[in-house]
């Protein structure tokens, strides 16, 4: 976008460019406002500006969503079913 990590800052209503460097580096995740506010600038949705850590939360949503599953009484309830589906939609279990 040719901006400087300045701008980029000055845009985000970050004091400092190091604060930016550490966004780009994933050494910091920057706040909701923030990251909200890179997806208005680069008009990008957020799983891609932070491609990495969106990877990183699927991932461990997926684990939790089947480790819920399999908590979850089965059978045949309109409850259960739309759980199951939601599991489904998070990775947890095939459809």
């Amino acid at each position: 976008m040719a901006l400087s990590q300045g701008e980029v800052a000055f845009l985000l209503g970050q004091g400092k460019s190091s604060h930016i460097s550490r966004y780009e580096r994933s050494e910091h995740v920057p706040n909701l406002e923030a990251a909200l506010a890179y997806e208005v600038i680069f008009k990008s949705p957020l799983s891609e500006i932070f491609g990495g850590l969106y990877q990183k939360v699927e991932q461990e949503m997926a684990e939790r969503a089947r480790i819920l599953a399999s908590r979850t009484e089965g059978g045949d309830s309109e409850v259960n079913i739309a759980k199951s589906k939601m599991f489904a939609q998070l990775g947890a279990i095939k459809n």
